[in-house]
């Protein structure tokens, strides 16, 4: 393969899953404009409180999603075919055993969870609510997950992408629909989100009926070996997403006794277009994993080395531009979530959007190194990346800064965390980059 064709390979997996994932994100985006809008500030936190249950379950099928695949992916670039389709049987049983304890703990354990998270007072239903329905809708969302790899993995990014979009747009129309004219409060913006991963497996479904995959359940001895290795390469997803849903409930904490739900609200606003950003820089670490695992498994390096490069400058160029778009627009991009001109949540939003977003060179080298590290058989460092950026830094920076700071340390505590697991991260790159 000359260097034409790896960077057009480079810029059709890219580009496709960036399109992909920042249509994805928009699940709790849409979610939270809505609600914001219709519901006010305590619908706002009852959704921000609620976010880390979806974090969770997003998590859990991205690690058998990217895990699966990424063995997958070697596996078949070994000409081990049978073993490949083997590894795809082994992450589907385990999705439907989570399957069935989330939606178990959504009929039993709604409210507990709800209290659990920090919900109480006029809070508290809607909170129940939202975590209730969600936990419902976990078997379309882990297999949603699991699906969108495997086919983004068996050469069809764009399948990938469209179903993904497709699920995405629904969401935003039927939350519009739910909350607006039908007035279904906090139930129709978690319907809106239950709903999309049943429309994106709709879309996904033509694939299989088409028999053009080359993947499927398949008559095996159950593995815990080949499972272990599938859910190690999956693990900083899983840690990635995680995090998110544990730094949230970290940063709700914190907030509740500085500011109270207004300064709760103002986080919900930070965090969610969070997820977005991220989810950009996801979708170009995602997009590439296929390429370095299939360029691994047929041990073809000089490619590597240029995947990496291509997606390293993307994310840098990312980074500009979100950089610079979140500062200067951090004011009308708040004011959209604060339709009740509350002047102390849109300047909290604001200075929160202008010190938080400060970590995004980082952070997308960091998802960016831990999907190569992930896609490459070398599990461990991704882990620590994972771990470091996720909890081991955040969660003491979040707890310690604010005591010296305030409000500002709370909201540096993540570009801090960026930074150092940055430095960390390139260490561990150069002790391995000697074997490529």
């Amino acid at each position: 393969m000359n260097r034409s064709s790896c960077f057009g390979l480079f810029a059709r997996y890219c580009s496709l899953n960036v399109l992909g994932m920042l249509a994805l994100s928009c699940y709790i985006l849409a979610d939270t404009f809505f609600v914001a809008n219709t519901l006010g500030s305590n619908g706002l936190a009852a959704l921000n409180l609620a976010i880390p249950v979806f974090s969770f379950i997003h998590g859990f099928g991205l690690m058998l999603g990217m895990g699966g695949a990424t063995r997958f992916t070697i596996l078949k670039h070994q000409g081990r075919e049978a073993k490949a389709s083997a590894a795809f049987t082994h992450v589907l049983a385990l999705a439907g055993a989570a399957a069935f304890f989330f939606f178990s703990c959504g009929l039993f354990f709604s409210r507990p969870l709800a209290v659990l998270l920090g919900a109480e007072g006029d809070v508290l239903p809607m909170t129940q609510t939202y975590i209730r329905i969600l936990l419902l809708f976990a078997p379309a969302i882990l297999l949603n997950d699991l699906l969108l790899c495997f086919v983004r993995n068996d050469g069809a990014p764009q399948r990938s992408m469209a179903a993904m979009v497709t699920g995405s747009l629904s969401n935003i129309v039927l939350d519009y629909l739910f909350m607006v004219p039908l007035n279904m409060g906090i139930f129709g913006a978690v319907f809106a989100t239950g709903l999309a991963p049943v429309i994106s497996l709709a879309v996904l479904s033509p694939f299989f009926l088409g028999h053009h995959n080359t993947f499927r359940p398949v008559r095996c001895a159950p593995s815990p070996h080949l499972l272990g290795l599938c859910a190690a390469a999956g693990v900083p997803s899983l840690l990635s997403e995680l995090s998110s849903g544990v730094v949230m409930v970290v940063f709700n904490a914190v907030l509740l006794s500085l500011e109270g739900s207004t300064g709760v609200a103002a986080y919900g606003v930070v965090a969610n277009l969070s997820l977005v950003v991220l989810a950009i820089y996801n979708g170009v670490a995602q997009g590439v994993q296929p390429l370095l695992s299939g360029y691994y498994g047929s041990g073809d390096h000089p490619h590597i080395r240029s995947i990496l490069r291509y997606a390293s400058a993307t994310v840098l160029i990312l980074s500009a531009l979100i950089c610079l778009g979140t500062s200067l627009g951090a004011g009308p991009i708040s004011a959209l979530f604060n339709q009740e001109g509350d002047p102390l949540l849109q300047d909290m939003a604001v200075q929160g959007m202008r010190l938080y977003f400060i970590a995004c060179p980082w952070a997308g080298m960091n998802l960016l190194t831990t999907i190569f590290f992930a896609s490459t058989d070398h599990p461990r460092p991704a882990q620590l990346i994972s771990l470091l950026r996720g909890y081991f830094l955040i969660l003491p920076l979040a707890l310690l800064l604010p005591r010296l700071w305030g409000l500002t340390g709370l909201w540096l505590a993540f570009p801090i965390a960026e930074a150092l697991t940055a430095a960390a991260a390139l260490a561990l790159f150069l002790r391995v980059r000697r074997q490529l």
